[in-house]
């Protein structure tokens, strides 16, 4: 039984470890990776990625990490609505055309980009920054948007 159990929790791990968003985007010298996952669709999950950028003439560095890290969530906000109109619902059609024809369905879309959860941020050694941010596919459900699985 102990085996059983160990083995499920192996391949909780390893499945959770494989979709997760969190691959690397800041490294441990401070410096943007070259290549990171910018967006994508888990089982649970729609998340996606932004970068931005403050402008090095201000004096203060809380001033350039706030500005660089608001400019990132909406980069990644932007990133997130662009995925999201890809989606399927169903009846075979994307939101991108669904948003074309409903504008409750537009609406729920937009104040879902918006709750977007923020779940990583890492600032570079120039105060850029990079955030990660998600929304359940439970929560575009319970909006109205009714994805095709």
């Amino acid at each position: 039984m102990k085996k059983v159990f160990f083995a499920v929790a192996a391949v909780i791990l390893i499945a959770g470890c494989a979709t997760s968003p969190d691959k690397g985007k800041v490294s441990k010298e401070g410096e943007i990776e070259k290549e990171w996952i910018e967006q994508g669709i888990t089982a649970n999950y729609i998340f996606a990625t932004g970068i931005g950028a403050a402008d090095q003439k201000m004096e203060n560095t809380t001033q350039r990490r706030a500005t660089s890290k608001h400019a990132a969530i909406v980069d990644a906000q932007y990133n997130l609505l662009s995925l999201i109109k890809g989606v399927k619902l169903e009846g075979g059609i994307t939101v991108e055309k669904a948003l074309e024809t409903d504008s409750l369905i537009a609406t729920s879309v937009d104040d879902t980009v918006k709750g977007a959860q923020l779940v990583r941020t890492n600032w570079t050694n120039d105060d850029g920054c990079v955030v990660t941010i998600k929304v359940s596919k439970k929560m575009l459900k319970d909006s109205g948007i009714k994805i095709a699985e």
